[in-house]
């Protein structure tokens, strides 16, 4: 496990929603712990229920907590996914946006469990380190007229064409 790992908090889907994130990325789910039967404080689920989740993509480490459904996530917090190309950006667009999960603007997306991720190409970020300060304000009006992320556009607007 790594030393900082980010803690997701679910009411109740913690191991569904670990699961899931280990089959869209190719992640890991490492253990899972569960409430004692016995729990001696109060607990939002029963004895026995699982608690934590201990999950891995692309070799970083993250947990997922059944806390109740006292904190929701919100758009405030973020994972940020580097894609490779767009056919992997369309693969992790369409996956993270099906059975309840929704697209938001410029490559945001909420899964079916409320959380939040950006689904951004490596080449766009490679663009946006450079120092053509008007490539990027082309590219980013592009961007804010987007949902998913199209690699192809942005680039012909950071370049001053069209696509």
């Amino acid at each position: 496990m790594s030393r900082i790992s980010p803690c997701l908090w679910f009411d109740g889907q913690a191991e569904e929603a670990a699961r899931f994130y280990a089959s869209v990325f190719g992640g890991t789910v490492d253990h899972v712990t569960y409430y004692p039967d016995e729990n001696p404080s109060p607990s939002p689920l029963p004895g026995g229920s699982v608690l934590l989740v201990e999950f891995s993509l692309f070799g970083d480490s993250y947990q997922a907590l059944n806390g109740g459904p006292k904190f929701p996530f919100t758009e405030a917090v973020s994972l940020s996914v580097s894609c490779a190309d767009q056919a992997e950006l369309d693969r992790y667009f369409d996956a993270l946006t099906a059975n309840g999960g929704k697209p938001g603007p410029c490559g945001w997306v909420t899964d079916k469990y409320g959380l939040s991720w950006q689904l951004v190409p490596a080449e766009v970020e490679a663009l946006y380190r450079t120092d053509d300060k008007v490539g990027i304000k082309r590219m980013m009006g592009v961007m804010m007229s987007m949902q998913k992320l199209d690699l192809a556009r942005m680039k012909a607007a950071f370049e001053g064409e069209t696509a």
